[in-house]
């Protein structure tokens, strides 16, 4: 299996503090891998809200994630400064890969880099649909070649 390689922070194209928190620690004092899922689903999720692209309660097109992973390269530990990462790097008829790079303080090299599969889907019917060309459009704005 080949080990990924971190992706620099200028690879990316849309950035959001992330906060961690006390509870984030786990027995081994670092954040526990679960929490950096977490911080993917968030940055995901914010960057569509803030943009208009996501209603959560009305909107007639959902994205659930069928995809994700993850891997680590050094320990973020409470009260680390975190900032996650987004771009687009592939984006289909109805699915959109995100990645996503953790960032500790101002570093250039990520503390973990990852991915979240989207297949937008029919609110109501939970079937694939093609994305709409309003959210297509803001994917394409961080879009980027894969590395």
């Amino acid at each position: 299996m080949t080990r990924a390689t971190p992706i620099d922070r200028a690879a990316y194209r849309y950035f959001q503090a992330i906060t961690t928190r006390w509870a984030d620690n786990d027995a081994y004092c670092h954040v526990n891998n679960v929490v950096y899922y977490s911080w993917f689903d968030t940055v995901v999720n914010t960057f569509l809200i803030r943009n208009g692209q996501l209603d959560v309660e009305h909107g007639a097109v959902i994205g659930l994630v069928i995809e994700t992973g993850c891997t680590y390269f050094s320990a973020v530990a409470f009260p680390d400064a975190v900032t996650a990462g987004l771009r687009v790097a592939a984006l289909g008829d109805s699915s959109v890969r995100y990645e996503v790079g953790i960032f500790r303080g101002d570093e250039i090299t990520p503390a973990a880099q990852g991915h979240f599969v989207h297949v937008c889907v029919d609110s109501a019917t939970h079937r694939p649909t093609p994305i709409p060309a309003p959210l297509r459009a803001l994917l394409q704005s961080i879009q980027t070649e894969p590395t």
